[in-house]
């Protein structure tokens, strides 16, 4: 039963029915933290996205929305990449402007993450897998908190499983249409976030090259065909910061600001080790008149550079420090309560750490069942390595996890998976024992039964 052509049209429509679902719920949690504080003010990175996409729409260009709104300056600015900017634009270009709206906007947003990771874990391990992805999406706070709050960590979990999916169909069936998109999806996630151009050598260089059956030369005109696709999506923001600074800007100018507010004695010593302070950002000269944006950066990362080489022997520690706070092992409860100061919801903070325990437990389990299944990770791992990097040169914070959060998922679903079908295959034993007549309390009933198919 349950086998032949219309079980196999059955199936697809109750995986994509299943997603539905779970994208629905999803919406439903990210709508309803909006509602329940809608009278949020925009604060820091949140006040500099939401303005700066009305700014642009008022066709002012990509300006500093501190130095307009403030001081009544016109600044250029490059200071994030303008993936997250072109998203809130968007819904500012029809009218919707304000903060609030553009919370809705990103709660709308996304939820899209859910039924994308879905499909990554149906590639990676199945369409239960993939279900039970899209429900922990629809509910894991880590994911939805930044919705809330009006970050762009809002895009970052679709734009990494976009990436991811292409990854795994080129795998699949490798051919240069694959690669383009690839490099499409690839080149997005870049004015995303500028360092998730890492996925481009962790992530998509190895699959890649490991194409099995082709040739190397096959292999490496693939590669350069993603190269070029993510440069051309990427190049007209390159181009156009060439054109307007003086200093050479490619991504982003965050760079110097942020190793310049985490280089410092206050986040190398004492109980911020590992995190940031504004105090180290202002403390750098200030910048003579004239300077613009990317001037002001370079100076700021001489500035962290000097203090790191005359700090040499306290790096490890440091590196240390940002990995354990990045992963929720040092100073857990202390990190939710700094990401508390800066916005999020601290009781949600809290489920949300829990939840994230309970997640690498079950991430365990789906590592050594997928790894048994011999699955394919690798993809998993880079978007890992590539958090791991981030954090390395930058600072801890549970919302620079965010490209991570959706693989730990994944793995978290296969062990969940993997636990309840080894307890529905002991129970079928049992029941097959009972049919039979076995005697089971002789049995060896706290042994291992393996997968039981009856």
């Amino acid at each position: 039963m349950g086998t032949g052509p219309v079980a196999t049209r059955r199936r697809p429509r109750r995986f994509a029915g299943g997603l539905a679902v779970w994208t629905a719920v999803g919406l439903v949690v990210r709508i309803l933290s909006v509602l329940g504080r809608p009278h949020r003010v925009p604060a820091a990175d949140a006040y500099f996205y939401t303005y700066a996409a009305n700014l642009l729409v008022e066709g002012k260009g990509f300006i500093n929305p501190f130095l307009y709104y403030w001081e009544h300056r016109s600044v250029a600015s490059a200071q994030f990449p303008p993936g997250f900017i072109f998203v809130l634009a968007a819904a500012s270009l029809v009218g919707f402007k304000s903060f609030f709206a553009h919370r809705i906007w990103c709660a709308l947003l996304g939820a899209v993450a859910v039924p994308l990771w879905g499909v990554v874990g149906r590639k990676v391990a199945g369409e239960r897998v993939g279900l039970i992805v899209a429900l922990l999406m629809a509910l894991y706070p880590n994911i939805w908190m930044s919705n809330e709050t009006g970050l762009s960590e809002t895009v970052i979990p679709s734009v990494v499983a976009a990436v991811l999916l292409m990854v795994y169909r080129y795998r699949e069936r490798p051919s240069v249409r694959r690669a383009l998109w690839m490099g499409l999806a690839l080149g997005f996630a870049v004015l995303t976030r500028d360092e998730l151009s890492m996925l481009g050598l962790l992530v998509v260089t190895p699959v890649v090259l490991l194409a099995a059956g082709r040739p190397w030369r096959w292999r490496l005109a693939n590669l350069a065909v993603v190269a070029v696709v993510a440069v051309v999506v990427v190049g007209p923001w390159v181009g156009y910061n060439l054109s307007r600074f003086r200093d050479p800007v490619f991504v982003s100018t965050g760079l110097g600001p942020t190793l310049a507010s985490t280089d410092c004695a206050q986040t190398w010593y004492g109980p911020l080790t590992g995190y940031w302070s504004w105090r180290c950002e202002t403390q750098p000269p200030a910048s003579p008149p004239g300077y613009d944006e990317s001037q002001v950066s370079a100076a700021a990362k001489a500035y962290a550079m000097r203090y790191v080489h005359a700090h040499e022997s306290r790096i490890p520690i440091v590196v240390l420090a940002r990995l354990g706070r990045g992963f929720s092992v040092f100073h857990p409860f202390q990190e939710v309560r700094l990401d508390a100061s800066e916005g999020r919801p601290l009781h949600w903070a809290l489920v949300g750490l829990w939840m994230y325990y309970a997640l690498v437990g079950l991430g365990v389990v789906g590592l050594v069942a997928l790894r048994r299944d011999r699955a394919l990770l690798l993809p998993l791992a880079g978007v890992a390595l590539t958090v791991v990097i981030a954090m390395i040169l930058s600072f801890g914070n549970i919302r620079y996890r965010t490209p991570a959060e959706g693989c730990l998922v994944v793995l978290a679903a296969a062990g969940l998976d993997y636990l309840l079908g080894r307890r529905a295959d002991s129970a079928a034993l049992r029941r097959a024992r009972l049919g039979r007549g076995d005697d089971l309390g002789g049995g060896d009933r706290g042994g291992h039964v393996g997968r039981v198919r009856v």
